[in-house]
C-alpha cells in the first residue's frame, strides 16, 4: 500500500493540477494539505502587510471551497498552520507517505521553501515530486534554457507562440482514495474559519468596485464562462482591455490565476473552443497574448533569481531614489493633486483592484515623477492587490522602474496625456474622487488650473478639499531623468 501527500500551494483546484494527478496515479492512497505559514503573514521589508485584508478573504474563500471540490470525489483537505517544511515532514511521516507531490513555484523564496521541504523529507526517506508550474508552457519544452530567456519579450515570443502549443488543460479527478480514517485523525486539521489569519478577514464589498471577487475554483469557472460564453467579453478584448470602469472591460481572471484557481491552460482551452465555435479575432489571441506575458515573468524570475527583488533589479542599476515618507503616504492615500493617479490608488485601497492602465501609471508617477524607491510601490501592491502575483508584480515593477528587461531608455506615463486617452470625460476620476463631480470635463484631469471662482462654483476647493499637485509633472520628470541618465553605472 503507496501513500503520497499532496502539498498545495498556488494552486488551489483540481482540473489541471498536474501534482495531483501524479499522486493519484502513483499511489493507492493520497493526503491533501495546505500549510498556513505564519512567516507569509508578516511584514515585507518596509512595514507592510505580506498579505492585506482583501487577498486574505480571498485565501480563505479559496480553501473554503478546495475543501468542498475535494470532498465531492472522496478526499480531505488536511488545513495545517506551522513552518512548511517541519509541518509536511510530520505529516508524511505520520501518514507513512514515501512521496509528497506539488507544483513548481518559481520566485526565490518560494524555491527557498521547496527546497528546506525537500531536504526535511529526505531525512525521513520521503521524496518530493515537482510538477510544471502554474504556467500556460512547460519550461522543459521551451526551445531554449531559462539560462538563456531573451531579454526581450519580443524576442521570447517570437522564438515560442509560432511553434509550440501549449499542452491541454488536464481534467479534474473522478475520484480521491483517502487514508483510512483512524490515521487521518491523527493529522492535524484546523477548521478555516477559526484559524487567527482569518477571523477578521470578512470584508463588505465596496459598492464602486468593478465587481465582487470570490474566491475559489468554482468561482473562477464561473466568470470564465461568463466572460466568454455568456456575455462574449473576449469578443472585444483588445479594444476595452485598458479600460477602468465596469466588471468586462477586462477578463478580470488574474485574481484566480494569481491564487491558482484558474489554471492558464484551462484558459487557452476554453478561448481556443470559443474560436472554434463563435469566433476568432484579434481579441480572441490577445488573451492568448496577455497569458505569454505572465508566463514570461515567471521565466524571467527562474532566470534572474533574487536579483528581480533588489533595489538595482535585473539590470542592477544603481539609481538614487528616495524613502520620502510625505511623497510615498500621498501617492498612496491618493493625495498626489493628480487625479487620475490619485482615483486608482483609492479604488486601490477601497478593493484590492485596479486596472492594468492603471498600474502602469502609478508606477510610473511613483518612480519617474516622485522618484521613490520602486520597492515600496512594489511592495504595497503585494499587500493590497487582490491578484498578487510575485512574479508579474516584481517583473512589471523591475520594467517600470527602469532597472527590468529592456532599460534602455527613461520611460514615463504622463498622467495629464494618458487620463485624456483613456478617462476622457472623466468618468473614472469621478468615480472615486466625489469632490471633483462637479468639475467639467475638459478641467477634470487638471483642477490646479481652475480659478478660484470656479473653484466656488464647481463646490471645490484645491488645497482643501482636493490637494494642489506635490510635484509638478513635467520638471520632476525631467529632474528624476537627469538622474537616472547621470548616475547609471
Amino acid at each position: 500500500m503507496t501513500i503520497s501527500l499532496v502539498w498545495f500551494r498556488n494552486d488551489l483546484r483540481l482540473h489541471d493540477h498536474r501534482a495531483l494527478v501524479r499522486a493519484i496515479e502513483r499511489s493507492d492512497q493520497t493526503v491533501c494539505v495546505y500549510v498556513l505559514d505564519p512567516a507569509a503573514f508578516g511584514k515585507t521589508g518596509f512595514g507592510f502587510d505580506r498579505i492585506g485584508k482583501f487577498r486574505l478573504q480571498f485565501l480563505r474563500e479559496s480553501l473554503v471551497d478546495l475543501r468542498k471540490q475535494l470532498h465531492a470525489v472522496g478526499g480531505t483537505l488536511h488545513v495545517v498552520v506551522g513552518d512548511p517544511a517541519d509541518t509536511l515532514a510530520a505529516i508524511a511521516k505520520t501518514a507513512q507517505a514515501s512521496s509528497v507531490h506539488c507544483h513548481l513555484e518559481y520566485a526565490s523564496e518560494e524555491r527557498d521553501t521547496q527546497e528546506r521541504v525537500r531536504i526535511a523529507l529526505a531525512r525521513i526517506d520521503c521524496t518530493l515530486e515537482v510538477a510544471s508550474a502554474n504556467t500556460l508552457y512547460e519550461v522543459e519544452d521551451l526551445p531554449f534554457g531559462v539560462e538563456e530567456l531573451p531579454e526581450l519579450f519580443t524576442k521570447f515570443r517570437g522564438k515560442v507562440e509560432k511553434r509550440y502549443e501549449p499542452p491541454s488543460a488536464l481534467p479534474p479527478p473522478n475520484q480521491i482514495l483517502n487514508i483510512p480514517s483512524e490515521i487521518a485523525a491523527k493529522i492535524p486539521s484546523q477548521d478555516i474559519d477559526g484559524i487567527h489569519f482569518f477571523t477578521s478577514s470578512s470584508i463588505e464589498p465596496d459598492p464602486r468596485g468593478v465587481m465582487s471577487f470570490q474566491g475559489g475554483e468554482t468561482a473562477g469557472l464561473a466568470r470564465l464562462d461568463d466572460y466568454l460564453w455568456q456575455t462574449h467579453g473576449i469578443r472585444s478584448y483588445k479594444e476595452t482591455r485598458n479600460g477602468m470602469m465596469g466588471a468586462n472591460y477586462s477578463s478580470k481572471f488574474s485574481p484566480w490565476l494569481a491564487m491558482g484557481c484558474l489554471s492558464p491552460r484551462k484558459i487557452y482551452d476554453e478561448v481556443k473552443r470559443y474560436e472554434q465555435q463563435v469566433a476568432k479575432n484579434d481579441s480572441t489571441y490577445w488573451m492568448f497574448f496577455e497569458l505569454l506575458w505572465r508566463d514570461y515573468f515567471a521565466f524571467v524570475v527562474a532566470k534572474h533569481g533574487r536579483r528581480v527583488f533588489t533595489v538595482g533589479g535585473i539590470q542592477q542599476q544603481q539609481y538614487s531614489w528616495n524613502q520620502d515618507a510625505f511623497r510615498f503616504d500621498a501617492w498612496r492615500e491618493g493625495r498626489t493633486g493628480y487625479p487620475l493617479i490619485d482615483a486608482n490608488m483609492r479604488e486601490l485601497a477601497r478593493t484590492g483592484f485596479m486596472s492594468n492602465r492603471g498600474r502602469q501609471n502609478a508606477a510610473s508617477f511613483l518612480t519617474k515623477n516622485l522618484g521613490v524607491d520602486w520597492r515600496m510601490g512594489a511592495q504595497w501592491f503585494e499587500s493590497l492587490l487582490i491578484d498578487y502575483d510575485p512574479c508579474s508584480n516584481y517583473g512589471n515593477w523591475n520594467y517600470i522602474a527602469g532597472v527590468g528587461n529592456d532599460a534602455r531608455e527613461f520611460r514615463w506615463f504622463n498622467t495629464i496625456k494618458q487620463a485624456g486617452v483613456y478617462d476622457p470625460d472623466g468618468a473614472y476620476v469621478k468615480h472615486w474622487l466625489p469632490e471633483l463631480a462637479n468639475v467639467p470635463r475638459d478641467q477634470i484631469h487638471t483642477p490646479w488650473k481652475i480659478s478660484g471662482d470656479e473653484q466656488l462654483k464647481f463646490s471645490v476647493g484645491i488645497g482643501v478639499d482636493y490637494p494642489a499637485p506635490i510635484v509638478d509633472l513635467f520638471a520632476s520628470a525631467d529632474r528624476q531623468q537627469l538622474l537616472f541618465t547621470g548616475e547609471k553605472d
